[in-house]
Order: structure tokens, then sequence, then C-alpha cells
């Protein structure tokens, strides 16, 4: 009785007239031929610009990424942040130096992390820096450069520095804080929490805070205006429980509440609504006779003596022109 196999290439079962035979007919075979040779043509195509470049001393970016495994923007990004040192011999073109290459694998081993143990490097030293110190480092170094910390449940972080549970799992992943974790519950680095989430001498002097609707309410602003004027004159701020906090006297500093309470000052609408103009015509009487203005937040104050001279000399004029 003749066995039935399924054809090796196109999947269909067939009754197969010998032991050795894979194929359901010729067609098969041939097509199945054809992919083979296919299959290494193309391997050789990509194996024979890496065993050209292997024997290049000095390789464009893109045979530079090719080496390298990389794309050829990570190749910019490499030479741009100094790690790998290209010469440009024209406008558009540049060479890299295989031997700077290996130099700088050379100068980057991997170093071994120890379990539960996620070093943090500071935000404000920059990659090259890091690179540019790091040096191949010792068994016994590495176990010298680790020192004892102080660790404090995920209770005291949120009490002692009022957040949010979310909001320290996400700190602590993105900032690589050492964790440890004990009968189930998550113990963090004091000292790595200090950084993360204390504040400034400075800001601990201050002890008036407005949240953003109460500034929102007193300043007659609007939140995106107070984000952009926190962000632009570096006004203080902190986060308690999910919640922003302004200093109420940095903000008195560029609101001036005291100078829109005072009897002084017109506003732009106040001046419109007194003379029954609008708000561009008093705006073109100001630049025009030079009045002082005084910009609070993103508001005008007029000096109440100035625009009502102005206004009386113009009343008088127009008295006059109609008895003419």
């Amino acid at each position: 009785m003749r066995k039935t196999r399924k054809c090796a290439f196109c999947g269909k079962e067939f009754t197969c007239n010998s032991g050795s035979q894979r194929y359901c007919s010729e067609q098969c075979a041939e097509a199945a031929k054809a992919q083979r040779k296919k299959k290494q043509q193309d391997f050789l195509k990509a194996v024979q610009p890496v065993i050209d470049i292997a024997s290049q001393e000095y390789l464009t970016f893109s045979k530079a990424a090719i080496l390298m495994g990389c794309s050829r923007q990570y190749v910019y990004k490499l030479v741009n942040e100094g790690k790998l040192p290209a010469s440009r011999i024209s406008s558009r073109m540049a060479f890299i130096r295989k031997a700077d290459i290996e130099k700088m694998l050379a100068g980057n081993p991997y170093h071994r992390v120890l379990p539960t143990y996620k070093p943090m490097i500071p935000s404000s030293l920059s990659l090259k820096k890091v690179h540019a110190s790091s040096k191949p480092a010792r068994k016994e170094d590495s176990v010298q450069s680790i020192e004892p910390l102080e660790y404090i449940s995920g209770d005291d972080v949120m009490a002692t520095y009022k957040v949010k549970r979310s909001w320290l799992y996400t700190s602590a992943k993105n900032n690589q804080v050492p964790i440890c974790k004990i009968a189930g519950k998550n113990y963090y680095s004091r000292k790595h929490m200090d950084a993360l989430f204390g504040v400034s001498a400075e800001i601990e002097a201050l002890t008036e805070w407005l949240t953003t609707d109460e500034a929102e309410s007193l300043y007659s602003t609007t939140k995106e205006s107070l984000r952009s004027q926190a962000y632009r004159r570096h006004i203080p701020t902190k986060r308690e429980y999910g919640k922003t906090y302004y200093s109420k006297k940095h903000l008195d500093d560029i609101f001036s509440p005291d100078l829109k309470a005072s009897d002084a000052y017109y506003t732009t609408a106040e001046a419109a609504e007194k003379y029954g103009m609008t708000k561009s015509n008093i705006c073109v009487i100001v630049k025009t006779n030079n009045l002082t203005k005084v910009k609070v937040g993103v508001q005008n104050l007029i000096v109440k003596e100035e625009l009502d001279r102005i206004m009386a000399s113009r009343l008088a004029q127009f008295g006059a022109y109609r008895l003419q």
C-alpha cells in the first residue's frame, strides 16, 4: 500500500512513489528549487555590503549604520552628541573612521547591575559627560561604589511629599529610583525621593499658596495665561495630591491686585464705558498722547488724572467747534 504525504511546497496531499519524494509534481519541485536559489541570492546581497565595508577604513554615514546595525539617523545623533568623531571634507560629504567606531564601543562596556538596584543618573548630567567619564569598572570597585540606602514605605512617601500613589509609581519607574519589596510592599530609597520630590529652601520659606481656580478667580485670568506666566517668569510652584499650587507673593507682583483696586487707574474697559467709546479708540488716544499706562498681567491700567484731562480738552475743542 502506497503512503500519502503533504507536498513540501504547496501543502497538498499526494501518493508518493518512493520514500524520498517530497513534492507532488515536477512543477512544485522546480518552484521549490527556484525559491531556495532566491533565498541564497538574497542572503548574498545582504552579506556582501558588510564584507565590502569590513575592508574599508573610512566609511560614510550609511555604511557606518550598516556596520553598526543601526539607522543612519542614529549615527548622526552619535556624531552630534560628540560620542563618535567624524571628518567633513565638503558641505555634502563626511566620513567616519572604523577605528573610531571600535574605540567608542570599547570605551562603553556593559556593567553588572545588582538585583533590585537601579542607579539613578541626575537629569542635569548630560549623556556626553557620563560617557566621557565612564571607565571599565572592576568587580571590587562596583561593589564598593554601592552605598547602603535608607528605605521608606510608599505610604510614608505619599504622606511626606504629598503625592498620589499612581504618580509615585510612575515617577519612581521613570527616574530609576531603587526599590525593594518586603512582605509584598514597596519601599523606596529616601535619598532618591528627596532628590525627586524635595522642595527648595525658597519654596519652603513661602507660606501663602493659591490653587489654579483660586488664582484664576482672584486675578481674573485664565488657566493658560497662568501657566504661561509661571513658566516665563519662573513663579515657584508645588504639587500636592495631584493639585498645582502657585506662590501668592509672586503672583501679586505680576498681576498687582492693589493697583486694580486703586481709584487712580482705569482699565481699558472702564475708560471705554465711561466715555462711550470702544477699547480701540481708548488705546489710540493713550498712544497718541503718550499717556502713562501700567501693564498688569494681560491688562493695561491708565492713569485717571491724565486721561480725564485729555478727554476734557477734547470735549472743550469739540464744543468750540460746534459754536463756530
